[in-house]
């Protein structure tokens, strides 16, 4: 089977931060998307981040008005989860880093998704191959890492997991070409090669602001001026979430072992405090309202 065939339309199922992105800059590029979320509200909210963020690029010059009606008309959401995905080739999750909860997402999915739909998960850091262990099918199922914000970011983690068919590999490596983003081909172990050096990273950050070494902008500067980091590692970690954050943190620790990866005090506190990040108004930056 061609690519053509494999991936002409795409679910999303997660309106969230991550999921929005995908499917903008999937409908961005010409495919027909569907955005699912359980929540109504939250996929409208979904779908009208992405007018925003469409109507901010036409502002700057960096979106053509005919792409932004051309993705506009390509987008639809949906609340019914056997409607969004019967008639796709593609979906991708987007949904919490839960490894119980994206297991049962997939198994609602491949109870109504064609059956040669390539079933993809945009975790950062869960074992795709954990995933797919419960699915009656699981050489159609990899990883799709992509980064927030997805529209501006190029980069695209493609995880194979132990049983992912190759052609599917092949296939879901053409289509993140086509979304003119940049894939790397990564092995399904812990934290990918991404998260596993940036999380890292960011833990370190957070361990010297706890012990007063530099201020979070201060130790920012110095990896966005010394390493030429495009941002630094903890206004990073706000833009992701400290919650999302630590959930990786405590992933990472467990199945690496490594002390690297134990959760700061720092970030423990912050997020029991409700302070994860820009999506709340407050984490190591003040954001404002969230």
């Amino acid at each position: 089977m061609s690519d053509e065939r494999l991936i002409r339309r795409v679910a999303v199922l997660g309106a969230g931060t991550m999921g929005h992105g995908i499917a903008q800059v999937a409908a961005m590029n010409g495919y027909g998307v569907t955005l699912f979320d359980i929540d109504f509200v939250a996929a409208e909210n979904g779908l009208q981040k992405i007018r925003k963020n469409l109507e901010k690029g036409v502002q700057l010059g960096k979106v053509a008005d005919a792409t932004r009606e051309t993705a506009l008309a390509a987008l639809r959401t949906s609340t019914d989860l056997a409607e969004a995905v019967g008639e796709v080739d593609l979906v991708i999750e987007a949904a919490p880093e839960s490894m119980e909860l994206k297991k049962r997402i997939f198994t609602d999915v491949e109870a109504h998704a064609p059956t040669d739909a390539i079933l993809a998960s945009n975790t950062s850091s869960l074992s795709i191959g954990e995933i797919a262990d419960q699915l009656a099918h699981p050489a159609r199922f990899l990883g799709l890492h992509f980064f927030n914000p997805v529209h501006l970011m190029q980069l695209v983690e493609v995880v194979h997991g132990p049983r992912t068919d190759g052609e599917v590999l092949d296939a879901a490596i053409r289509w993140v070409e086509r979304l003119d983003r940049e894939p790397i081909v990564v092995k399904d172990s812990p934290g990918f090669a991404s998260s596993r050096l940036g999380v890292v990273l960011g833990l370190e950050a957070m361990r010297m602001v706890e012990e007063g070494v530099a201020s979070p902008e201060d130790i920012d500067r110095a990896m966005e001026l010394g390493y030429r980091h495009p941002m630094g590692p903890l206004k990073l970690t706000d833009l992701v979430g400290l919650d999302v954050r630590l959930g990786i943190a405590r992933y990472l620790h467990a199945t690496l072992g490594s002390e690297a990866f134990r959760p700061p005090e720092i970030l423990e506190r912050m997020v029991a405090e409700g302070r994860t990040g820009k999506k709340a108004g407050s984490g190591f930056y003040d954001w404002g309202e969230g």
